[in-house]
């Protein structure tokens, strides 16, 4: 063989376990950066005392891995007539969620865009007639949403 072949085969595979060991070294930090619990919500109805019962779970959980100091996410999601609770213009907890998220910063408000787009045509309007709050991220199904946060091995509670 000659000198350049060997040099090439060497590299090559330094090449491969230095990439190698690139590749689990990001996966151990992806695998610490995760969260230590995740937990998701939902909900579905328009009724002020369960979108209430639900902040106060999600307030419940933020406080309790605060005190431990374990890390934690927490995604509510609000679809169906629960939508509701994401609207800029009805939302009977709009300030509560503001403060809850300014608060602890590490809890998600997804809002369902299929819901949008059904309050929108009830109304006579487009989907971006309807007025969400600040703290809304879009998602395009709630349900699937939800499902795929299930499938990701987050924990589901349902007020």
């Amino acid at each position: 063989m000659t000198d350049r072949l060997v040099d090439r085969r060497l590299f090559g595979r330094s090449g491969l376990l230095l990439a190698a060991l690139g590749l689990a070294s990001g996966a151990k930090a992806a695998e610490t950066a995760r969260p230590a619990h995740r937990v998701a919500l939902q909900i579905s109805v328009n009724d002020p005392a369960l979108m209430n019962l639900a902040l106060t779970n999600v307030t419940n959980i933020a406080e309790h891995y605060a005190g431990t100091g374990e890390s934690v996410a927490v995604d509510l999601t609000a679809f169906g007539p629960g939508y509701a609770m994401m609207r800029a213009d009805v939302s009977p907890v709009r300030e509560r969620i503001a403060a809850l998220q300014a608060r602890f910063p590490f809890v998600t408000f997804s809002a369902c865009q299929n819901a949008r787009r059904a309050v929108a045509a009830s109304e006579g309007k487009t989907a971006s007639e309807i007025p969400q709050i600040a703290q809304a991220r879009d998602v395009p199904a709630g349900v699937v949403h939800l499902s795929e946060l299930q499938e990701a091995g987050w924990s589901y509670l349902r007020p």
